[in-house]
């Protein structure tokens, strides 16, 4: 009981500090934000609120300006499952990349999640 109240405080401060840190967003044409957009929509960004590698790959979809929907995994979340099902476990950040050819792509690890996400808008200027 101490260490999840311990766990939860934690989580707050570090989503207080990255809301009271966080920089501006990428500014494009209304045109280059619809053709991110519509490149996103098939990315989901499965996370824990509190988790600092969590709030690092926020930081980067934020910053990227990116439309990509977000499931908080937590304990108890149908979301837990969909990434359980999909990705095989339960770690997070996870992005789920749905391929426009139907394959699923499952993305672990925050440093990997935002080269690739750099990469991938790196041309919507």
């Amino acid at each position: 009981m101490l260490v999840k109240i311990i766990r939860n405080a934690l989580g707050l401060v570090i989503v207080a500090g990255d809301v009271l840190t966080r920089w501006g967003k990428v500014k494009r044409s209304s045109e280059a934000q619809e053709k991110v957009a519509v490149t996103s929509k098939n990315m989901t960004l499965y996370h824990f609120f509190g988790c600092p590698f969590c709030v690092k790959t926020r930081r980067t979809i934020h910053k990227l300006n990116l439309p990509i929907n977000k499931k908080s995994a937590g304990q108890g979340s149908q979301y837990r499952h969909e990434l359980i099902a999909g990705g095989g476990k339960v770690q997070v950040p996870c992005l789920h990349i749905k391929h426009e050819d139907g394959s699923d792509q499952w993305m672990y690890e925050s440093k990997q999640i935002s080269a690739y996400l750099h990469q991938r808008f790196a041309d919507y200027q």
